[in-house]
């Protein structure tokens, strides 16, 4: 789930995914739900193009998918028999018409130039084009704004508008994804009713905006989080969110066609 292209030591762009890519994995665990809704925004497509494939996740494994990525780390992290070509979505090395279908998670706010890579997947696809993203209206909604508004401003502005990404199909539409309580894919919205779990540095580690910000951040959060949640204060104020089966988050999907 990244794009941008590995330089000579390691890193995308403007994040290293050298140094923050080797547990992504263990964290980073598809979420059936989430999957479920992926794939039935690609139909019944048979070749599927995955752009900023990262460790695979969510990639159908009933179907024939090729996948990019240009992050070493990360393709390294792939599943036997699953490689990705080295390229990034501004340049797809593919033929017009390649493919029935096309799709990218957590990835379109990596791309250096969203609008080139969306082209390219229109180009290279006959069928639905399925981006996972997230609104980023409503990314401080987040009870962890309250804790690092640093880490999601940042992480706000790293995301295109949703109608950007739509308006470069000629029917883009946009769709919901609700959060499930105890999805098994880390993304900070992930752990809404959990706060607990985002104590564990790896689980922040594998969500790249934290590495944005020094480690003075991240020790800061650490030490408000706990003591909120040793005195009831984070209960006090979102406990309710322990009760909800799952969370309209930021999460959506926008389905673009050519």
């Amino acid at each position: 789930m990244t794009e941008q292209r590995a330089h000579a030591d390691g890193s995308a762009g403007d994040v290293d995914y050298g140094a923050i890519g080797g547990g992504y994995s263990s964290y980073r665990r598809a979420d059936p739900r989430i999957a479920a809704a992926i794939l039935d925004a690609l139909g019944d497509a048979e070749t599927i193009l995955n752009v900023g494939a990262g460790a695979g996740s969510y990639e159908p494994t009933d179907r024939i998918v090729t996948a990019v990525e240009p992050s070493a780390s990360m393709r390294a992290q792939r599943p036997a028999g699953r490689p990705a070509i080295d390229a990034v979505a501004a340049a797809l090395p593919f033929d017009d018409n390649s493919f029935d279908a096309s799709m990218a998670t957590f990835s379109v706010h990596q791309w250096p130039d969203a609008a080139a890579g969306l082209r390219e997947l229109r180009r290279v696809t006959r069928g639905p084009v399925v981006i996972m993203s997230a609104d980023p209206a409503r990314v401080p909604l987040f009870w962890l704004n309250d804790y690092v508004p640093e880490i999601l401003g940042t992480e706000a502005k790293r995301y295109p508008a949703l109608h950007s990404i739509a308006g470069a199909f000629a029917g883009g539409e946009i769709r919901p994804v609700p959060i499930p309580f105890d999805c098994t894919d880390g993304f900070n919205e992930a752990y809404f009713g959990r706060p607990e779990l985002l104590l564990d540095p790896g689980a922040r580690k594998a969500n790249s905006a934290w590495s944005f910000r020094g480690p003075e951040v991240d020790a800061r959060f650490a030490l408000d989080l706990a003591a909120d949640l040793e005195s009831g204060a984070w209960d006090e104020k979102y406990g309710e969110l322990r009760t909800l089966p799952e969370w309209d988050g930021s999460l959506r999907l926008v389905i673009g066609r050519r």
